[in-house]
């Protein structure tokens, strides 16, 4: 009997321990736009494919051979009419409720924040976005000054406008969200390797110099982003 509770006990503690291993999975919200992206890319491929294949084949066999000619259809049982309506619909539908289920996965892992991810406070402004970190630095970065955020951290941008609608576009990540005044929006990204090429930039025209209103992000390791956001906060 002890043997038993031994045994029951060191299962449950490896399920728990698999259990917590699961909730600190982080999930790459990126990752999973591009698969999706594949997914519906291929999933279209086929159908146009199938479509021309079979466009093809009708054009050809059933051409007319002479201007005179008129074509007779085959006359078909109630069974077959059913059928031939509702089979490739069913087919199409259940392609489509796919595409929606993987749709809805993605849209899960945008909208639902890591608990230990680094929040770091945006407010967008005609023309420029002032980013605030946790220890209370203010930012304000060009294409010439990036700002930057520490690889391996996921990083929620918990945002705002002081003026007009602007929008948060950040290519590289596959995220883009809105930035209202008297409203707090939010998006979050997974950075998992170092780079020195992703631009924010406003999508979301704000006026005349809206195109102007454009930022570099990097991803760097952390000793750089400690080093960097403490000569930050120094400069005032």
């Amino acid at each position: 009997m002890k043997k038993l509770l031994s045994a029951m006990m060191g299962l449950t503690g490896t399920m728990m321990l698999s259990g917590q291993a699961v909730a600190q999975d982080i999930r790459n919200p990126a990752a999973e736009w591009e698969e999706l992206w594949d997914i519906v890319i291929f999933d279209i491929t086929i159908i146009g494919v199938i479509m021309a294949i079979a466009a093809v084949f009708f054009l050809i066999r059933y051409r007319a051979n002479s201007p005179d000619q008129v074509g007779s259809a085959r006359k078909l049982t109630t069974v077959q009419s059913i059928s031939f309506a509702l089979i490739p619909a069913a087919i199409f539908m259940a392609d489509d409720f796919y595409l929606a289920a993987k749709g809805w996965t993605v849209w899960n892992a945008y909208r639902n924040v890591p608990e230990d991810a680094m929040e770091v406070k945006v407010t967008a402004y005609q023309w420029y976005f002032e980013f605030e970190y946790p220890d209370g630095t203010l930012v304000e970065a060009d294409m010439e000054t990036p700002i930057k955020i520490p690889v391996g951290q996921p990083v929620v941008f918990r945002m705002t406008s002081e003026d007009v609608i602007h929008s948060f576009g950040l290519p590289h990540y596959r995220v883009k969200e809105d930035i209202m005044p008297g409203r707090q929006t939010y998006v979050w990204i997974n950075p998992i390797e170092t780079q020195n090429t992703a631009i924010l930039q406003c999508a979301e025209f704000c006026g005349e110099a809206h195109s102007q209103m454009a930022n570099l992000i990097h991803a760097v390791p952390q000793e750089e982003y400690d080093a960097w956001i403490a000569e930050v906060a120094a400069e005032g």
